[in-house]
């Protein structure tokens, strides 16, 4: 069994820590922002073992991995010390604050032969792999176009704040470096197409947020009463909108906001084939829409002996017994731990690697300078 720690105490630290256990890991310590908040989610999650310090984190020889779920300004410093140390790492996305950052965290991987990935977690919902393997069958032709978006009202209101609305902890980005880079992985997954050019148009709606006085975990907005705040400048983005030409002439559109209301964690894709097309929603995530012109159309609802063999090996339950967000946790740390044990991820890793982080880093590079020069700009790895 493997021994990890896991950085972080927020909304998606907890979220690993499970995930972990149910992929069979062994979770042995963790460290926050402080030893206080290290100690009160040790005790909230039943870990045994607390770290003062990042530092104390990796001095501590037990650990074989570690599991980055601190705030985007941190990726790039713990993730190279993790390597360093002789700790494969998987990291939350983005990877990296520039693509300066992540190509140096690729290079350091590669450096040091050991285990890299990044939580592209949508990957692994079975449905999202059904349809990646009728794409690559050809079940459902040359595709034409995607479209779709990711959609979210957690930070609907400007008295709604979190640290990924600040630029100097989250990136120049924030509702397309945040969600919409989970869309942008998950179509270029599936389609086997990777986005060559964008053209990008962002809105911060709200240029100034009221900060409540101490701070607001994420998606806990409504959960907690908004007393004194202070106003900050917010120049992250809102709402995102992408028009996007991928390899061999498939064309797509995006569409990312964390400011509508209703939509609580809406990822959806719609890709068109010359003879189907397929369409999938994250709310409805055991379902999968297969659109025909001559035919009826279809629902195929999750059920492992109905789906392909690569798909079936990420589907735990029979049909009818739903799987959701937390089952993609733990299928991709499943990919991730079951790489390291067989060897695979020297060559032919089964998991979204830094390589994939630091493209996506690439693109949102791109994004930025599409919206601030208002046209069309290459993707250059």
């Amino acid at each position: 069994m493997f021994r990890a720690a896991v950085v972080g105490t927020g909304f998606i630290g907890p979220v690993h820590v499970e995930g972990m256990r149910r992929a069979g890991v062994e979770v042995i310590g963790i460290s926050g922002s402080s030893a206080a908040r290290a100690q009160e989610g040790a005790k909230k999650l039943g870990i045994p073992r607390t770290y003062g310090s990042f530092a104390e984190l990796l001095a501590d020889a037990d650990v074989q991995v570690v599991h980055l779920t601190s705030p985007n300004r941190f990726h790039f410093e713990q993730a190279s010390q993790a390597l360093q140390a002789g700790k494969h790492v998987m990291c939350e996305k983005p990877l990296a604050m520039n693509a300066r950052e992540s190509a140096e965290l690729v290079r350091i991987a590669a450096k040091t032969g050991l285990a890299a990935g990044v939580n592209y977690n949508i990957r692994y919902y079975p449905l999202c792999l059904e349809a990646r393997e009728r794409i690559r069958s050809g079940s459902i032709g040359d595709v034409f176009h995607v479209a779709g978006g990711y959609v979210q009202d957690w930070l609907l209101y400007e008295t709604d704040f979190n640290w990924r609305v600040l630029a100097e902890d989250g990136g120049p980005l924030r509702a397309v470096s945040d969600i919409g880079t989970h869309w942008l992985d998950l179509v270029q997954f599936i389609t086997g197409r990777e986005v060559e050019a964008v053209c990008a148009d962002l809105r911060t709606v709200y240029p100034i947020r009221k900060r409540p006085t101490g701070g607001v975990e994420t998606f806990s907005g409504k959960s907690r009463a908004i007393t004194e705040t202070e106003d900050v400048a917010i120049t992250t983005d809102d709402y995102g909108g992408l028009l996007l030409r991928f390899s061999g002439g498939t064309k797509g559109i995006c569409w990312v906001s964390q400011v509508t209301a209703g939509r609580k964690n809406c990822l959806r894709f719609e890709i068109a084939g010359a003879k189907q097309s397929l369409e999938w929603n994250s709310e409805r995530p055991n379902e999968l829409w297969i659109g025909r012109r001559e035919t009826a159309n279809e629902q195929l609802i999750r059920d492992p002996a109905l789906l392909s063999p690569t798909a079936r090996l990420h589907a735990d339950y029979p049909g009818g017994h739903n799987e959701g967000f937390p089952d993609s946790f733990k299928q991709c740390f499943r990919a991730f731990y079951n790489s390291i044990a067989d060897g695979s991820y020297r060559s032919n890793p089964q998991f979204p690697t830094f390589a994939d982080g630091h493209r996506e880093i690439v693109l949102c590079d791109a994004v930025v300078q599409s919206a601030q020069e208002e046209k069309w700009v290459e993707v250059k790895v």
